[in-house]
């Protein structure tokens, strides 16, 4: 079986967007390259771009990714969370109002777009937003133009709008919850992130990631995670994604005794994923009746143990001598002398 380089091309134009715009966003996943590839295309245009996923997948991170990526990265990057305001106060916040506009308006205000002139503004939960504000922001994505509540008016903004949600945007105009005009033009770009769950190989890293930034953060010293709880980690569903990762690691570096995170130190839904996990190790592999070759055997299995290492981690030899904990060049002797040649690209 030979397999196209095209893969490791991709992957390591992925990496290199990485290290110059997005170093805060970890992980090998092919699917979450994919979405450097399409950040790196669309960032010096101003299309719209839309941001799906679930809850704590990273979607601020990635609309911060387009900002740095696109030629508006000296100026500002404004988030609003429309989940977070009272809607009474949302069209304020969004737009700004005028001295005297309604009761306690007392001092004109600016608002988020106007704030984000000639740069970036991020709306994350665009699925909360408000009908009649809708229709507003509508017109700000069509004209460029913000009127403040209590202006007569209209002001030209130079933004780059960028919106999130973990809603089904299509279901909900379906609905008659989400404006059908809005929504096409704010997913003129659509990105989608992967859960977590969808992608395990990254959990180690992450893992490994938030123990150092909590032992910076809080002072503690703690020096890694022991096998058996990293298998735990990846067996693990994740609801909260990569945010619940977060906390729970913190939390096990602020309660652990020791110099190590063990299964011991993972909360109770995680330990009954650990032992889940080791039931599966623990199944041996079936001998046919037959009998079998087992030369033949060891050597699948060990082609297609490499196989997966470089796909996970995008073809790069590195990372996959790393997930297969041998060094780098016996990986690369291996990949020389089997039958089985997989054109990996150097990293």
């Amino acid at each position: 079986m030979e397999l196209d380089n095209q893969p490791g091309e991709r992957a390591a134009d992925s990496e290199r967007f990485r290290d110059r715009h997005a170093p805060f966003i970890l992980g090998d996943d092919p699917k979450l390259l994919d979405v450097f590839r399409i950040i790196e295309r669309v960032a010096d245009t101003d299309c719209s771009v839309l941001i799906t996923g679930e809850s704590g997948t990273g979607k601020e991170l990635v609309a911060r990714a387009v900002h740095q990526a696109s030629d508006r990265r000296d100026g500002p990057f404004i988030t609003v969370n429309c989940a977070a305001i009272p809607e009474n106060l949302l069209e304020s916040e969004l737009f700004g109002h005028t001295r005297g506009a309604f009761t306690g308006a007392t001092v004109a205000r600016q608002g988020k777009f106007t704030a984000a002139d000639g740069g970036t503004i991020f709306l994350d939960e665009i699925g909360e937003l408000p009908l009649g504000l809708q229709a507003k922001l509508l017109r700000v994505v069509q004209e460029k133009e913000v009127s403040a509540v209590g202006e007569c008016r209209s002001q030209r903004v130079d933004v780059r709008i960028v919106v999130a949600t973990n809603r089904n945007l299509e279901q909900m105009v379906q609905a008659g919850d989400f404006r059908e005009d809005l929504y096409y033009r704010v997913q003129v770009v659509p990105i989608e992130l992967p859960a977590l769950r969808n992608r395990r190989g990254d959990i180690a890293e992450l893992a490994r990631h938030f123990v150092t930034r909590t032992n910076r953060r809080r002072g503690r010293d703690v020096e890694g995670i022991e096998a058996p709880a990293l298998a735990a980690l990846e067996a693990y569903e994740w609801p909260g994604n990569i945010r619940q990762l977060e906390n729970t690691i913190e939390r096990m570096v602020l309660l652990c005794s020791g110099t190590v995170l063990e299964v011991c130190d993972l909360p109770d839904k995680l330990q009954q994923a650990s032992d889940a996990a080791s039931g599966r190790r623990s199944s041996p592999p079936t001998l046919p009746q037959e009998g079998i070759q087992l030369r033949d055997a060891v050597e699948e299995f060990e082609n297609a143990l490499i196989l997966q290492a470089l796909e996970r981690t995008g073809w790069n030899k590195n990372r996959a001598a790393a997930l297969l904990h041998m060094n780098r060049t016996t990986l690369v002797e291996k990949l020389k002398k089997k039958s089985l040649k997989v054109r990996a690209h150097a990293a």
